[in-house]
């Protein structure tokens, strides 16, 4: 790790060699560690030390970005006149904001001297614990467990000066029999709140339980989806459209909605960058403050998120959600709740007479993104309930499904949520009983 000190300095300096009319650095720091197993053996370790600066140049209404690994004077020198060369090549935009103004940051805490420090050996241990429980079934273990320690510096030449350090550390385990497997998966800022044990016997007991899985048939089935894959859902949600480029563009199921009902009442989402149950970080890729953005509240869509850029084209504040640059998405959100409901999984269960228990989603991809439809399958823990009960292991399905629909059909929201890793930051979801999931074809496994 640099210090906030010495990233500051390389940055001033990149600052003082550009000749654009604005320029901004972003210097990105990350040590990161991870150990793989599989067969219930670690089969491989690494680790990565990376610096990254990135300098984006405004020329007129022309901007180019350009980035190195390479922090010496000369290095500096090139990438701050790559970024104004290519910023010449591009064409106008009369539409470009200019770069932000500083604003007041509050500080949270995203730090953990336990995760920074946290070795090989043990992860090991982690490992070895998880391998042991699925050796005593007559299971095997593979996963892998990573932690890592980053810095993010931003500065530009308006005074942005925004610096903060985090960690973060995440361990997933897959346990399979011959015909049946068990997922488990967490991930937090301080590697001491990670139980491998009760990980370990998760994914174990849903290996076990879904042993000889027997077919289902294809269709509308009421569902318990786990948060695992609630977040998956929450994850593809914000990617199709809770951030202003696609709602702007018209490409956003939001677009046109804002104020409507586009669920069920007892679904809202919120994006928070200051909540100390999430991933938080005060501060974006342009040095801006996270703002808590509401979502949908009881059902009701309220708003996206903005970066500066596509705040400037309304007239707005950036919610503190840009991306690094060049950004092709847009601003998306990165720190997004599920608020919880009232009924505990155990009491969800029991309402159900027929229904499918889903553990997780596995290769998601969209079909038709204004009606938030996506496709993929369960999988590592799919179970039919019958009577309140889980009775047995059933082979995967095919689900072909729109996002809102199903939140539109939620039946009860979960007292329990979990912090688990998003495409982009972390997302807490609780578990949802739904009805009239639509599922399309099965599989054979």
């Amino acid at each position: 790790m640099l210090g906030s000190e010495r990233l500051e300095r390389l940055a001033d300096r990149a600052l003082a060699m550009s000749r654009a009319d604005e320029t901004e650095v972003v210097l990105i720091v990350q040590d990161s560690a991870l150990t793989r197993f599989a067969q219930s053996r670690i089969h491989q370790n690494v680790s990565e030390s990376n610096v990254e600066l990135r300098v984006r140049v405004l020329v007129g209404k022309r901007v180019g970005v350009a980035t190195t690994n390479d922090l010496n004077i000369r290095s500096l020198r090139q990438v701050t006149e790559r970024a104004l060369q290519l910023a010449r090549l591009q064409p106008e935009n009369p539409e470009l904001a200019p770069l932000p103004d500083p604003q007041p940051i509050t500080q949270v805490t995203s730090w953990s001297v336990s995760t920074r420090e946290f070795v090989a050996r043990q992860r090991a241990q982690a490992v070895s614990t998880i391998c042991r429980l699925a050796n005593e079934k007559g299971l095997e273990a593979s996963g892998a467990f990573s932690t890592s320690a980053s810095e993010l510096l931003v500065a530009n030449s308006r005074g942005i000066r925004a610096y903060a350090p985090s960690t973060l550390a995440e361990l997933t385990t897959v346990v399979m029999s011959a015909d049946s497997s068990g997922f488990a998966q967490d991930t937090a800022i301080d590697v001491a709140a990670l139980d491998a044990e009760r990980l370990g016997r998760e994914a174990v007991d849903k290996a076990l339980t879904g042993r000889h899985p027997q077919p289902l048939s294809p269709g509308k089935h009421t569902v318990i989806l786990e948060p695992y894959a609630v977040a998956e859902l929450l994850a593809y949600l914000a990617y199709l459209g809770l951030g202003a480029r696609a709602f702007q563009e018209g490409r956003s199921f939001m677009t046109g909605q804002l104020g409507r009902q586009i669920t069920g009442e007892q679904i809202t989402v919120w994006d928070d960058g200051s909540d100390l149950t999430g991933l938080p970080f005060p501060f974006d890729f342009e040095g801006l403050p996270r703002r808590r953005v509401e979502l949908i509240t009881n059902g009701v869509a309220r708003g996206v998120v903005y970066d500066s850029q596509t705040a400037f084209q309304e007239h707005k504040f950036s919610t503190g959600h840009a991306l690094p640059a060049p950004d092709v998405f847009g601003p998306l959100p990165v720190n997004l709740f599920l608020q919880p409901g009232s009924q505990s999984v155990d009491q969800m269960l029991a309402a159900v007479d027929h229904g499918v228990w889903v553990t997780r989603l596995h290769y998601v991809n969209p079909v038709h993104p204004l009606n938030t439809v996506v496709t993929g399958m369960t999988r590592d823990g799919t179970f039919r309930i019958e009577r309140g009960e889980i009775r047995n292991g059933i082979k995967n399905l095919r689900f072909t499904q729109s996002i809102l629909d199903a939140f539109r059909s939620t039946r009860s929201v979960g007292t329990e949520t979990r912090l688990l890793p998003g495409m982009v930051g972390g997302i807490r979801a609780p578990a949802l009983l739904i009805d009239g999931f639509s599922f399309t074809s099965a599989t054979q496994f």
